[in-house]
């Protein structure tokens, strides 16, 4: 037996339009028409918005992946237990997930541009990014970078704390 619906206050209009306009999505639609991350952005206002839409959530998502090297590095040059460091890390971290959480609403969009463009900007951010801290890392620890015949470090993985070289070999 399906649990009863309840229909909305008799004076609150909004919510009984608002509730008959939401459709579930189930699958990816293609279309300029979509409404990402805000009412009405970008909506039905043409395909230069939408495409200003789609290049917004590419570099949100090479955003998000720049802070995760950055988060990285702060990480690896950490050195004892200074507390600037940990803030930095921290507030560097906050901005990553607030980046990704963005990100996650601007997917649910159920707009396949928006996934190509999502996955395509942390495709981007990970090359840019991760050059970048490779050549970050060969420049922290002599002896250890591409030309050296390198170590873990030297192959491109993650950055991590001093000393886990061990674990990672």
């Amino acid at each position: 037996m399906a649990p009863p619906t309840v229909p909305p206050p008799r004076g609150d209009r909004h919510a009984a339009s608002e509730s008959a306009s939401v459709q579930a999505m189930s699958s990816l639609f293609w279309g300029d028409r979509a409404v990402v991350l805000f009412p009405g952005w970008p909506g039905a206002r043409g395909l230069g918005s939408y495409l200003l839409c789609l290049l917004f959530v590419l570099a949100l998502a090479a955003l998000a992946e720049a802070l995760h090297a950055v988060s990285a590095y702060v990480a690896h040059r950490r050195r004892g237990s200074a507390l600037a460091p940990a803030v930095l890390l921290t507030a560097v971290h906050a901005a990553r997930m607030g980046a990704a959480y963005l990100l996650m609403l601007a997917v649910m969009s159920f707009n396949g541009g928006v996934l190509l463009a999502a996955v395509a900007g942390h495709a981007l951010g990970f090359l840019l990014t991760r050059s970048w801290a490779t050549r970050a890392s060969a420049e922290l620890e002599p002896g250890h970078g591409a030309g050296a015949g390198g170590g873990a470090r030297g192959r491109g993985r993650d950055l991590g704390p001093p000393g886990d070289d061990a674990a990672k070999a």
